[in-house]
């Protein structure tokens, strides 16, 4: 229990320091652009090429993982986009934002960082398949979903290229794209350029967790939503729980692999639903007041289920979990 302690303490403790950061250094939201420029375009990306331009190409072309994450996903956002129908009266815009609330969580900010020092440099595959393929879809289903309420900007070419756009040219898809390459190629970095990737990977996820906390603290609730009655159990305990039955169901599969999946299915609701409900003038402020409980809620719910990887309630032998930066 310790060791999961000691683990939770540091990765939420930023978060923290963030979040009390900006409630002591009240600054405007837009003073974080550049810290999230270089955290979206340049260190989590340079975290991506690091880890998989070793990996086997093997463990790169997994496709009944990526499938079941994926598929599992998709599911528990239509379920949860069908409760919130039910809830909102047929409203397909707000209940396209809960749905994105129950099922996307924060796989881009949190994910990286806190599986690689759970589970080691061993869920880094993992991590980098199940944010590419599940972004893929976040994009294509959120402005579809809006185009059918009727939100939608543009005509449907114009819908068509934005989704594209926003595929093929996001900068952690980029990287996944040059780290696999180079995996592919067996090619190794020159030794200067090296170690600036690492450098630059190395301050991911403790930039990335403090922004969120300033995030988190700048965006203050003032309305807090119906929905989280079901979204919160939704995202936090039926999302990872159904990765697990899911991927047990398959066989077959690395226990490194299935138990990154999982927590990266138990982590919060991305702020990314925040800026899409904001892009779309729909659910705002309760989309940030789901992001932000969730988040709360989560401190509780990953130490629980670190705490059942540890001890091997879940996998049956178990797995070790690594120490801090491991």
């Amino acid at each position: 229990m310790l060791e999961i302690v000691s683990l939770i303490i540091p990765f939420f403790g930023l978060i923290a320091i963030g979040f009390a950061t900006a409630r002591i250094k009240p600054q405007p939201i837009e003073a974080l652009a550049w810290l999230n420029i270089f955290i979206v375009y340049i260190a989590l990306p340079a975290l991506f090429i690091k880890l998989l331009a070793t990996t086997p190409v093997e463990d790169l072309t997994n496709w009944s993982f990526v499938l079941t994450t994926v598929g599992v996903t998709f599911g528990i956002l239509a379920f949860t986009f069908a409760i919130a129908l039910v809830a909102t009266g047929g409203n397909i815009a707000e209940a396209t934002v809960q749905g994105l609330a129950g099922g996307y969580g924060n796989i881009g900010y949190m994910g990286p960082g806190l599986a690689i020092l759970a589970f080691g440099e061993q869920a880094a595959v993992p991590v980098a398949l199940i944010f590419c393929f599940e972004n893929m879809m976040h994009f294509a289903l959120a402005p579809a979903m809006m185009a059918m309420s009727g939100a939608r900007r543009g005509g449907i070419g114009q819908l068509v290229l934005d989704v594209i756009a926003k595929i093929a040219l996001h900068p952690f898809i980029l990287a996944t794209a040059v780290g696999v390459g180079l995996a592919f190629a067996d090619a190794a970095l020159p030794d200067p350029v090296q170690r600036l990737i690492d450098y630059l990977a190395q301050a991911a996820a403790p930039c990335a967790l403090f922004a969120m906390g300033v995030t988190l603290a700048l965006r203050p609730v003032k309305r807090v939503p119906l929905g989280l009655v079901y979204i919160v159990p939704i995202k936090l305990v039926l999302h990872p729980a159904a990765m697990f039955v899911a991927l047990s169901m398959v066989g077959g599969v690395d226990p490194a692999w299935m138990l990154t999946a999982v927590l990266l299915a138990s982590l919060p609701t991305a702020t990314n639903v925040f800026v899409i409900a904001q892009q779309y003038g729909v659910w705002i402020e309760r989309a940030s007041a789901t992001v932000l409980a969730t988040t709360v809620l989560s401190v509780a719910t990953v130490s629980v289920l670190l705490y059942a990887l540890k001890a091997g309630y879940l996998s049956g032998g178990g797995i070790a979990v690594a120490p801090l930066g491991g």
